[in-house]
């Protein structure tokens, strides 16, 4: 088996970050979460849809995004996740974190910002 990717590493530390970045403007479901960060990643990053959710039922769990069911006539029922308040600092303290982390991989690994 060949051994994973650097970004197939890095995706699984970084789930929560994109996901509540994702949610933190605008109230998503699961799949368009997905959609979004895959298209915003220019296609780089890409979550299967168990992962995905495993990720958004963990980030609800913790009370950092909530779920409302909503129905629309002639649609499924969906369930939208919105960031709240206490995500919100978790956001805030997860992108600190992350820059001082790709700070340090570019002055240690030779990374160059594209």
């Amino acid at each position: 088996m060949p051994p994973r990717s650097a970004i197939d590493e890095a995706k699984k530390g970084s789930a929560e970050l994109l996901i509540l970045a994702i949610v933190e403007h605008t109230d998503l479901h699961g799949y368009e979460i997905g959609r979004q960060i895959e298209r915003r990643s220019g296609g780089t990053l890409h979550f299967t849809l168990a992962s995905l959710y495993a990720t958004l039922y963990r980030l609800e769990d913790r009370g950092w995004i909530r779920g409302r069911w909503v129905e629309k006539p002639g649609a499924r029922r969906r369930c939208l996740y919105r960031l709240t308040e206490s995500g919100r600092k978790v956001l805030s303290r997860q992108r600190a974190d992350w820059q001082k982390f790709l700070l340090a991989v570019q002055q240690v690994g030779g990374v160059k910002p594209a």
